[in-house]
């Protein structure tokens, strides 16, 4: 609870991984012993604001899950919820879920399990400033725009461009409306923040570490190995 708000965290954990080329989603891969997703679960949960966590996964992986929810104890009230063929199918369905007391709707991803809790509480601090609020880094590369994806188009400043994280906090008539008027246009986005945008509401940026990143490819494992080592994140599950 933020200030007699209900908040209800989302965590996305339905993808299907195909980057990773591993048969086993990446969610259930294991970092330093412990799966990608009882890290996330584990951060989320330890939020002092977070009332209800929303656990959206496929139908199919039910048996990880299950395994998982049955050694890293939840402590918090939750729920499982079978996710859509897209993200942005399966947030929705986490959104027809919520509790009816629901004020704030957070949604993070479940492969990003280095996520800092106070980073957490404070993007469910902020997301009064403009109603949407999502974690963020600025660029550290230089971005090119390829319209074929083989010659340049142009080199936009990379002063202005920031990556965008997970989690993404809102109050709950903003998401909704998002997600609905993205339906009715028939659009996908590639996070929940850009659905947002699409109905002209603005999105504050709240600067994060570097460390959470979002397990994607197999280097990636060995990147999440080495930053368990160096922050001793293990000891936090």
């Amino acid at each position: 609870m933020y200030k007699d708000n209900y908040v209800t965290a989302i965590i996305a954990a339905a993808g299907m991984g195909k980057r990773m080329k591993n048969p086993i989603n990446k969610q259930f891969l294991s970092i330093n012993g412990s799966p990608v997703l009882s890290y996330t679960i584990k951060k989320i949960e330890a939020s002092k604001y977070v009332d209800f966590i929303l656990l959206l996964i496929k139908q199919s992986d039910i048996y990880y899950v299950s395994e998982i929810l049955n050694k890293y104890k939840i402590n918090k009230p939750y729920k499982i919820v079978y996710g859509g063929e897209e993200r942005q199918d399966t947030i929705y369905n986490g959104l027809l879920n919520m509790p009816a007391e629901t004020d704030i709707v957070l949604t993070h991803d479940g492969a990003r399990p280095f996520v800092s809790v106070n980073k957490i509480n404070s993007a469910i601090e902020k997301v009064f400033e403009t109603g949407s609020c999502t974690l963020a880094n600025p660029a550290k590369d230089t971005i090119k725009v390829s319209t074929n994806g083989k010659i340049v188009d142009y080199t936009p400043n990379r002063d202005r461009l920031w990556a965008i994280q997970t989690p993404q906090v809102f109050l709950k008539p903003i998401i909704k409306r998002a997600y609905e008027q993205a339906f009715e246009e028939g659009y996908y986005g590639t996070d929940d923040c850009s659905l947002v945008e699409k109905t002209g509401k603005k999105v504050t940026l709240i600067l994060n570490d570097y460390n959470n990143i979002k397990i994607t490819t197999p280097e990636d494992l060995i990147i999440a190995e080495a930053i368990c080592r160096e922050y001793n994140i293990e000891e936090d599950i």
